[in-house]
């Protein structure tokens, strides 16, 4: 979405009556005959909402909520397992240090504003443009308040205009409850697909089927709160001390018809999508059984603004406006200033197919029965063991020793001089044991020194001389254990980075679109959804059959990404369910949308987290009973045997421990606005 930059100083007094008594308004003030009249006011006037909406994309970091200024840009850190980086930035989404509140409530001052007032401004429109602009409105408010309900449960329901100055018993409305909220969403959303035409009056506007999409998105979520905060310990809910309505959670004979309600929504408003929207798939480089052409589709199709997979980007525009992902993101060798803000873990890259197994699930290293047995497999080049992955997973992370902007990333964890076979470097890699280092080990510390590691970069790196030449054991691209400025995973994320070469990286200087809603989410929705119906034993809203749909849903998703089809129909089950949820997770990565699964689905906790990935997994093998850890991958050079053996393990990244419990699942409202009021409910047991 473009923003259009106005430079109106006292923008912000729009509508408000003048300080001097005059019949004439003072020429400094714009008003509601200037904007509310004519396309170009009115375009003036969304741009104003639309700037402050709050849109997740390459300027939202979850540690710090909406700065809009994407200071150290990266995706997935935010305890979800997708990724972590070498800062404190990476913890678990319990928080935003600026809290989606004061601001929300201007932009709904905006959004009822425009829906109270234009009516007497109504002959100065078509009857579809008029209604359109309502519309607008209603999806704004709907958006905003879906924001709202996913951090706080539920909120005070602003629907009117509070004009200044007021009796100080108007200013404010007492929280509703979580059902009567996420009702309030839904009826905004509908009000606003009513009103809107199928496209939008601008680019960077709404439209009816963005807002069916992100309604569809909305209701998913309310079902999946409404029925899963029942399988919290205790039951997650409860009433506000002042007021006490049920602020979060949902009543006990209320819980299961609300989330049949909101999961029939959110498959009704994905199938108008899927069958009325005229979106699909981006495969304009696909081809079957050619997985360097999948790829590359999957590279292209970030980036490429006639995607017919689009439903709603945000647009940037170099150089009025701007975002830094590749300056905070990019790989060491091209850090400008700063680098490896996206790492991606192992935990992550294990969900994808294309890998030899343990037993357990986890990534094949060695040739024994777990990862401390046996002896290392061994290769000639790192990306001998990435060979047969999914298409889809090469174009989100960068592997050791790919090609990125035409440059080789030469990621090494060090260099082994020691004699081959090569035995597992420790004896224990569990969860009770990340602490350890690989500059701990013997055969780095002692004489003779067989393993070569690095601190740091440039001069600092330690040297083998190999074959008449001198490797650095780190490689140009780390990881270097004490710069966390470089991998500490051993891979990259390569999702949203700009692939051309030339493209110039810094601050301010990425123009690259951030895709907000795309139609691969709705085909996941309407899985989801379909298989929570059957679940609830509800019919299929629109006649189609439910599995059906979810089964077609998730087998054209793996067809584009290079994955393995589905052999069967989806089973209307919990395992049914957690095939879609996988999917997700794997489709999804990177785009700010798993951190609002984990916690919709309730698996966040200690005692959910058998399904964080979306699948059945020990949760003791990444946790215990407060806090979790992920792991990385990390390329060895064996002069000896002259290949590469990787080793899996807590190292880099084993100071990246977060923790999540039950009362995380819903934010504390600001404690300001609790203590100034006599009707804001802080959330029970805070």
């Amino acid at each position: 979405m473009k923003k259009i930059f106005i430079i109106l100083s006292l923008f912000g007094l729009l509508s408000l009556p003048s300080c001097v008594d005059l019949d004439i308004p003072p020429k400094n003030v714009v008003n509601d005959n200037d904007l509310l009249t004519n396309d170009s006011g009115m375009d003036i006037y969304m741009a104003r909402m639309y700037s402050y909406m709050p849109f997740e994309d390459f300027k939202y970091m979850g540690e710090w909520g909406f700065r809009y200024t994407g200071w150290l840009g990266a995706t997935g850190i935010d305890g979800t397992g997708e990724a972590v980086n070498r800062d404190g930035i990476t913890r678990a989404f319990t928080s935003e240090a600026d809290p989606y509140w004061e601001q929300a409530f201007r932009t709904l001052r905006d959004a009822n504003h425009l829906i109270e007032t234009l009516p007497e401004f109504k002959e100065n429109f078509t009857e579809t443009t008029y209604n359109h602009y309502l519309g607008e409105a209603y999806y704004i408010r709907a958006t905003v308040f879906n924001a709202m309900a996913r951090r706080f449960g539920g909120i005070p329901l602003v629907t009117r205009e509070i004009d200044y100055p007021a009796e100080a018993s108007t200013l404010e409305e007492p929280r509703a409850s979580e059902e009567e909220t996420w009702d309030q969403i839904l009826a905004d959303f509908d009000k606003a697909i009513e009103l809107m035409q199928p496209k939008s009056l601008r680019s960077g506007y709404s439209n009816k089927y963005v807002a069916l999409s992100f309604k569809a998105e909305a209701m998913l979520y309310a079902g999946s709160v409404a029925k899963y905060n029942e399988t919290v310990p205790g039951r997650l809910t409860g009433l506000g001390d002042k007021t006490r309505v049920r602020v979060i959670g949902f009543a006990s004979d209320r819980w299961q018809e609300a989330s049949k309600k909101y999961f029939t929504e959110a498959y009704k408003a994905a199938r108008e999508v899927m069958l009325n929207g005229g979106y699909s798939l981006y495969k304009k480089k696909w081809a079957a059984g050619d997985k360097e052409a999948q790829y590359q589709n999957m590279v292209d199709m970030f980036s490429d603004m006639t995607s017919p997979e689009n439903i709603y980007v945000k647009e940037y525009l170099f150089p009025t406006s701007t975002h830094s992902y590749d300056a905070f993101s990019s790989p060491f060798t091209l850090r400008s200033p700063l680098s490896a803000g996206t790492c991606p873990t192992l935990d992550f890259v294990e969900l994808f197919e294309g890998f030899d197994r343990y037993a357990d699930g986890t990534l094949k290293v060695t040739t024994g029965a777990t990862n401390k047995d046996g002896n290392y497999i061994l290769y000639d080049k790192p990306m001998d063991l990435f060979k047969n992955v999914e298409p889809r997973l090469r174009a989100y992370v960068i592997f050791p020793g790919d090609v990125f902007k035409g440059k080789e990333i030469e990621i090494r964890g060090g260099i082994y001089t020691g004699p081959t076979p090569i035995r597992p470097l420790f004896n224990d890699y569990s969860y009770a044991t990340a602490d350890a280092r690989y500059q701990g080990l013997a055969a780095y510390t002692q004489q003779p020194k067989t393993l070569y590691l690095s601190p740091r970069e440039g001069n600092s790196q330690e040297v083998v001389e190999f074959g008449g030449k001198q490797m650095l054991a780190a490689g140009t691209d780390g990881p270097f254990y004490d710069n966390g400025e470089a991998t500490v995973t051993g891979f990259y994320g390569r999702k949203w980075l700009n692939p051309e070469p030339s493209a110039v990286i810094g601050e301010g200087k990425s123009a690259q679109p951030f895709i907000l809603m795309r139609y691969a989410d709705i085909l996941l929705i309407a899985a989801e959804a379909g298989i929570e119906l059957q679940l609830a034993g509800v019919s299929s809203p629109d006649g189609s059959n439910l599995l059906q749909v979810a089964t077609d849903a998730i087998n054209e998703i793996r067809e584009r990404a290079g994955a393995t089809l589905l052999a069967g129909t989806l089973s209307g089950t919990n395992a049914g369910r957690d095939i879609v949820r996988k999917e997700r997770r794997k489709e999804l990565a990177f785009e700010h949308k798993t951190k609002w699964d984990l916690r919709r689905w309730r698996v966040w906790h200690y005692d959910g987290r058998d399904g964080f990935w979306g699948e059945q997994k020990d949760k003791n093998s990444f946790s215990n009973d407060n806090n979790y850890r992920f792991r990385g991958l990390y390329p060895f050079y064996s002069t000896e045997a002259n290949k590469y053996f990787f080793d899996a393990r807590y190292q880099w990244v084993n100071l990246k421990t977060m923790s999540y419990s039950p009362i995380d699942y819903y934010f504390e409202i600001p404690s300001g606005e609790v203590a100034k009021s006599p009707q804001i409910d802080q959330q029970p047991n805070r």
